[in-house]
């Protein structure tokens, strides 16, 4: 019984082994989608740049009137997000 299942999956295997490796192929309408990416990245870069100018004026601004410091946080949180969308592409590349 075990002899005859080893004989099976070696049958299996060596018809996997026929088979061969497909070459991958991009699907149609690829290029409208990574240059709906392209522009998305684009805009997530833009983003990040004015609300990193707006938070420093806000931090310069809080500064200059004495009032409550919020912006540090703004700023911060802006950079945090900024490397995140930058580094998706990154991450997505290393996965595959």
């Amino acid at each position: 019984m075990i002899l005859a299942a080893v004989a099976d999956t070696l049958v299996f295997t060596d018809t996997l082994a026929q088979i061969g490796n497909p070459t991958p192929e991009a699907p149609p309408l690829s290029e409208k989608i990574l240059q709906m990416v392209r522009y998305f990245t684009w805009f997530i870069l833009l983003s990040g740049i004015i609300a990193i100018t707006y938070a420093g004026g806000k931090f310069a601004w809080e500064k200059w009137t004495g009032g409550a410091m919020q912006s540090p946080r703004m700023v911060a949180g802006a950079m945090i997000g900024g490397v995140v969308a930058t580094s998706g592409g990154t991450i997505m590349n290393a996965m595959i």
